[in-house]
């Protein structure tokens, strides 16, 4: 057995185990003081130091984390108000900036760069998280070679599915979803362009959300693309997802996206209802995994079933006309628009690091043999190449893309009256491939990102003990839907009877 199972391990005397807590049972024993957040913060960077070196997970934990969780512990005795996440863990992936620890995308190119918290990680410290370090991410989010390695950086080495020997977490996320499946902490943050939250959360066995494009502040995020980056929760169950969203969540004045996110509630486990499939309408996606093996489109049919047992009308299939054209018109838009974010990223980053995409390659290149021992840089050399937004190629791409994405995603919710559309989140974990790189066998997240709409993928199944989830997909600012739809869901297969 492997050791981070950990059988019989429980969290001091909370009699809670690492792989059965969530946000709710650790908030009961910290009141009931069976725990104090100082032992509970302990107990996951001691787990870290003992499990991670076969794991990958962390590229650095917080030295002031113990500390933070002292006075945490201090103002609950005093009776100070505490905010919902008051000494809870977080991890949160590399990219993302936060006070005394560099967003290095997992390159030493950034090892040098100085910030402070990124805005959400001030939301997240505000609800009284103790943010106990950085995961591991495949290097630069997976948009450096078309020939990248998931979970792999620089600086992080290789993260590893803890469900299958020699099996890849899948990225860009990579960390947070191994560090959450592993029981290296109850928390954490991952980002996504396309992908990078749903396809390791999935493949790792764990719930995780992508938001609406512009609930989430972008703030300190190291850039892909800011028509499509967004931070979201990567946890155990849904309830915790929807806790930690509500932390995260919030209009920034430095990010104009989140001009929406002001009307939006903060309380998202309010909606957490386990009749909610009742008479919910609910379609099913279908050939954006038609080239999954059989018994991984028999998780699809499973859960299609089990929707209809729990009183949700099923339609079957429904379809999602332009999204296999997306692909195109996304990749020209991204590789134009990465090159101009990530210069403005880097002109405002303190510290010392290269000042454009440009000295970025060049850094590489002198560091070839650390930096470029798996894989190459084509898409930084494509992007630095390019015009950036300037090119009216890159503009019409990106309208393309975006009318593609949210045409075929409101043609479906319209056309069938659906809450949401249900499909695969992708094939089981592949062997990790420092040869041929990643193999995508399925992909259905390409809709929700280029439209930015939310998704939420939860655990739906399991094929030869590789994890296999399903995505609840929806319109923009319709989370409160969605997360009710994957707990119903989630309790439904946990056994609760039909409704």
């Amino acid at each position: 057995m492997p050791a981070w199972q950990s059988p019989g391990e429980t969290i001091g005397r909370s009699g809670l185990g690492p792989h059965q807590v969530t946000v709710a049972g650790l908030r009961r024993a910290l009141d009931d003081g069976m725990l104090t957040s100082a032992e509970l913060v302990q107990y996951y960077l001691d787990r870290i130091g003992r499990l991670d070196s076969e794991l990958g997970a962390v590229i650095s934990v917080d030295r002031h984390a113990a500390e933070q969780a002292r006075a945490i512990d201090a103002a609950r005795d005093a009776g100070t108000g505490l905010g919902p996440l008051a000494g809870i863990p977080v991890l949160i992936k590399d990219n993302i900036s936060a006070a005394g620890s560099p967003a290095t995308a997992g390159s030493p190119a950034l090892a040098g760069a100085a910030g402070g918290d990124a805005f959400l990680v001030a939301r997240l410290r505000a609800a009284g998280a103790v943010i106990i370090g950085k995961a591991n991410l495949s290097e630069w989010a997976n948009f450096r070679s078309t020939h990248s390695v998931s979970g792999w950086s620089t600086l992080g080495g290789q993260a590893v599915n803890p469900h299958g020997t020699g099996r890849n977490p899948s990225g860009s996320s990579s960390g947070s979803a191994v560090a959450v499946a592993a029981g290296l902490a109850p928390l954490a943050v991952g980002t996504e362009t396309d992908g990078s939250i749903i396809s390791p959360a999935h493949a790792c066995g764990i719930v995780g959300v992508k938001p609406t494009l512009g609930l989430v502040s972008r703030a300190g995020i190291v850039p892909i693309s800011l028509e499509q980056d967004t931070a979201g929760p990567m946890t155990r169950c849904v309830a915790d997802a929807a806790a930690l969203l509500g932390a995260m969540a919030g209009n920034d004045p430095a990010d104009e996206a989140t001009a929406g996110a002001a009307g939006q509630l903060a309380d998202y486990t309010a909606f957490l209802d386990p009749g909610a499939l009742a008479g919910a309408r609910i379609g099913i996606w279908r050939s954006g995994s038609e080239r999954a093996a059989p018994a991984v489109n028999a998780v699809l049919d499973a859960a299609a079933a089990l929707l209809a047992r729990h009183g949700a009308v099923v339609v079957d299939p429904v379809e999602l006309g332009g999204a296999d054209r997306l692909g195109e018109p996304e990749f020209l838009a991204l590789t134009h628009e990465f090159k101009d974010d990530m210069n403005g990223y880097l002109a405002g980053l303190g510290g010392e690091h290269p000042g454009s995409l440009a000295g970025l390659i060049a850094f590489n290149r002198d560091h070839a043999g650390r930096v470029l021992a798996h894989f190459g840089q084509e898409i930084f050399e494509r992007a630095e190449a390019s015009a950036g937004r300037a090119d009216p190629r890159c503009r019409a791409a990106r309208a393309t893309a975006r009318a593609l994405a949210r045409a075929s995603l409101d043609g479906a919710l319209a056309a069938d009256r659906l809450d949401a559309v249900l499909a695969l989140s992708g094939s089981p974990a592949w062997l990790t491939d420092y040869v041929l790189g990643d193999h995508y066998h399925v992909s259905t997240t390409s809709p929700a990102a280029v439209a930015g709409y939310p998704s939420v993928t939860v655990p739906a199944g399991s094929v030869s003990g590789l994890p296999v989830g399903v995505s609840f997909t929806g319109p923009a600012w319709s989370e409160p839907r969605l997360l009710a739809l994957a707990y119903g869901f989630e309790q439904a297969r946990a056994g609760s009877p039909p409704g």
